[in-house]
């Protein structure tokens, strides 16, 4: 039987599939918001959520984990518990995820070497996971917009040296449309255009003026 995962698996190995990659968030909390300053916070929350919706959509593996909840940093966004209701929060006293057994315990359950990850802040809960993964072998994937620095100096520094150890930089757009890749892959194509509608900007809004002008769009 055709199956277009295998197909588009085989074909291009290089890149992120639903059945090869798992999606990492670290530290999405409070207090953690309060001193990002990299750029605008509320575009942030919207890539954090629209990769959410990217990972829903296509049942790619989630991990979700905070830093000292309770103690400092507060809950995880609500805006991401909302998206994945019944998943288990882990929450840390390490700032580096990767010291965290259970955080590293959850991920090599996913079964996945290609790693999404987005968190706060990036020099720090972002860059220490992302280099101890690296050193395992892992494929790692920064997701750049759904991440932030205390300034915008921080944040740039921390994804160049990511980058110079091996990290590939993406955005939590290009995550969903490499994981959709292909139009006629209809079980999807409904719910991916819904996530661009929502919190693709201006790409979304075309998607919303041309359903009204032009009408309904199917494919296959």
């Amino acid at each position: 039987m055709f199956d277009i995962n295998e197909v588009t698996a085989a074909a291009s190995p290089a890149l992120l599939t639903p059945d090869n990659c798992a999606v990492l968030f670290v530290d999405h909390q409070p207090q953690m918001f309060f001193g990002t300053g990299s750029s605008d916070r509320t575009a942030i929350i919207n890539s954090i959520v629209g990769l959410a919706k990217a990972a829903r959509v296509f049942d790619v593996p989630v991990v979700l984990s905070t830093v000292a909840a309770e103690s400092f940093s507060g809950p995880i966004l609500p805006q991401l518990e909302d998206v994945f209701p019944e998943q288990k929060v882990i929450d840390r006293t390490t700032m580096n995820a990767w010291e965290d057994q259970a955080f590293v315990d959850a991920v090599k359950a996913t079964g996945r070497k290609k790693l999404v990850i987005t968190g706060l802040w990036t020099e720090v809960c972002v860059v220490q996971p992302v280099l101890s993964a690296l050193v395992q072998g892992y494929e790692v994937y920064v997701v750049t917009d759904a991440c932030g620095g205390v300034s915008p100096q921080a944040h740039e520094n921390a994804v160049q040296r990511m980058v110079q150890t091996g990290a590939i930089p993406t955005t939590w757009m290009q995550v969903l449309l490499e994981l959709q890749r292909d139009w006629a892959r209809t079980e999807t194509y409904g719910a991916t255009t819904q996530v661009v509608k929502e919190h693709g900007g201006a790409y979304g809004l075309g998607l919303v003026y041309a359903q009204a002008v032009i009408g309904g769009h199917s494919v296959g």
